[in-house]
């Protein structure tokens, strides 16, 4: 059974930042993406940042020139690293893999095979 366990989430400033971690139980390698989520309602979720397991990168609009998708394969660790961080970046963001869905080439969809218990950020004015 794969394991996705985030950690890095806690309160910061707005203009702060913050970098999230989310350490797999299996290598990235093992996954045609990975990416990070957040909630847009009660039943579903939108990328934020997602990345191929070639390093290929896709940002959400809205966080397009803050945020960082990177991975670790040695580490097994995937991590997004937020800068210039907003209010409105307040929320849960989710850890999530899929073994054959790459998410940079094709449109985003919130359906994963593997999801994280998520990670809380709150940003404060």
């Amino acid at each position: 059974q794969v394991q996705l366990v985030e950690s890095g989430g806690g309160s910061v400033q707005a203009g702060g930042s913050r970098r999230l971690s989310c350490v797999s139980s299996v290598s990235p390698s093992s996954f045609c993406s990975m990416g990070w989520f957040r909630p847009t309602s009660a039943k579903s979720r939108v990328g934020v940042a997602v990345i191929n397991s070639d390093g290929s990168t896709k940002y959400a609009e809205s966080v397009k020139g803050r945020f960082t998708i990177s991975h670790d394969k040695r580490k097994d660790t995937l991590y997004l690293e937020m800068n210039s961080l907003k209010i409105e970046d307040t929320g849960t963001y989710y850890c999530a893999a899929d073994r054959l869905y790459c998410l940079v080439d094709k449109p985003m969809r919130s359906r994963m095979d593997y999801w994280g218990e998520g990670a809380l950020v709150t940003i404060s004015s």
